[in-house]
């Protein structure tokens, strides 16, 4: 069974370009971020064309998570439970620069009372029976923002969600996605770069590496140890030409699934050519 993640960067744009991965790949499920489409938008005939079941969760052109799946796809849910959502912006806002919420006197202080509803950026379904999530987490835009106290209450709503999954008898859960986070300082072309900002904060180090006691186990890391092994290049500044890229894509799976795992691909070469993501898939072998 081949399961992989990628953050597309707008679907309808790159429709050719995911067929082309399902079909290079030979996956079963592609875990799929950053669709960037509502759901009456999105192409469910050119997957099922393809042979693959989809479900998909869109608000608007921002954000939008699905599933493909060839191997059945069942009890999806377009949310996890307690999944917090963000202040939308004013009529006239641009998309997903929300508008500022009240500032907090510490990262780590509460939401607002009242949230607004989710934000399309989780979406899980049992396929072939595995409990896949495809995930885009906050980017969190600095440190004194207030999308970074959501960042965190985001992930740690998901790993108390996530925590309970795994208490589970048997159970197989694979967490895939865009975490926003570099988890080392090698999983950045130069880490002095990044000084100051978000994804390489300790707080996020730390709500990323708390998955690990919540029963999972980062994959990738196991089966791609290397260094500066990156699977995002930005489109500014000849980034991926000069190799300046990010390691921010990740699986965390329950040990039922990470003791399936016999390899793990990034696809370096899906950013080469015209239209290219700024990520590249990464793609999960798992013994039957």
């Amino acid at each position: 069974m081949r399961i992989a993640t990628w953050n597309v960067n707008s679907l309808r744009a790159r429709i050719d370009r995911t067929l082309a991965v399902l079909e290079r790949w030979d996956l079963d499920v592609l875990a799929i971020q950053e669709t960037k489409c509502r759901d009456e938008q999105f192409p469910v005939g050119a997957f099922a064309d393809a042979g693959y079941e989809v479900a998909h969760t869109g608000l608007n052109q921002w954000n939008g998570v699905a599933i493909a799946s060839r191997v059945g796809l069942t009890d999806v849910a377009t949310s996890f439970p307690g999944q917090p959502g963000f202040l939308k912006p004013e009529p006239g806002g641009h998309g997903d620069q929300d508008a500022e919420l009240p500032a907090a006197s510490a990262p780590s202080a509460p939401l607002l009372d009242l949230e607004p509803p989710p934000e399309a950026r989780a979406i899980g379904a049992t396929c072939g029976g595995v409990r896949v999530w495809s995930l885009y987490v906050p980017h969190g835009r600095a440190l004194d923002d207030p999308h970074y106290r959501y960042k965190l209450g985001w992930l740690e709503r998901l790993r108390d969600a996530a925590r309970g999954w795994a208490a589970e008898e048997g159970a197989q859960v694979a967490l895939l996605g865009d975490w926003n986070v570099i988890p080392r300082d090698t999983d950045v072309y130069d880490v002095a770069d990044f000084a100051g900002k978000t994804h390489v904060s300790p707080l996020e180090r730390a709500a990323f590496e708390a998955f690990a006691p919540a029963g999972y186990t980062e994959v990738t890391r196991e089966h791609v140890p290397a260094e500066h092994t990156y699977t995002y290049w930005d489109y500014q500044r000849l980034a991926f030409p000069r190799n300046k890229g990010l390691r921010i894509d990740f699986a965390w799976t329950t040990s039922t699934v990470a003791q399936r795992v016999r390899g793990v691909w990034i696809d370096r070469e899906e950013r080469k050519g015209k239209g290219a993501s700024d990520h590249v898939p990464v793609v999960l072998e798992l013994a039957d």
